[in-house]
């Protein structure tokens, strides 16, 4: 029975994410920084981890959607909004951005490159 719950939340955590969107491709990928590690799939899973003042804090789950340069992951009512004050951009050959204060880095720069290129290029 246990088993038949375990799948059931896990089709419907599934069913509730949202792709991310073209616009915000840079988004994706493996990020972190200090006591931070962010998850973002292209098929809108998240999944987060944050040690602050001794208090490790998680959250696994699908988004919901962007606000601006925010995002929003949960399901329903219960969710949380991520503020991004510096969205994913390129220093050098490294890909940057800064969540709820914290810089992170993108783990796969080469993953950055082709949604840069994604987010940049217009089909005629």
């Amino acid at each position: 029975m246990r088993n038949l719950i375990a799948i059931a939340l896990v089709v419907l955590l599934i069913g509730c994410a949202k792709p991310v969107p073209t616009e915000k491709a840079s988004y994706v990928g493996e990020w972190n920084g200090t006591a931070m590690a962010l998850l973002i799939t292209q098929d809108g899973s998240v999944a987060y981890r944050r040690l602050e003042g001794g208090v490790n804090k998680s959250i696994d789950g699908p988004l919901k959607g962007f606000e601006g340069d925010n995002f929003v992951v949960g399901i329903g009512p219960i969710s949380t909004t991520f503020i991004v004050s510096s969205p994913p951009h390129q220093e050098g050959d490294v890909w940057k951005m800064t969540v709820d204060g914290v810089v992170l880095t993108r783990k796969n720069a080469e993953h950055g490159e082709s949604a840069h290129r994604a987010e940049n290029s217009t089909d005629a």
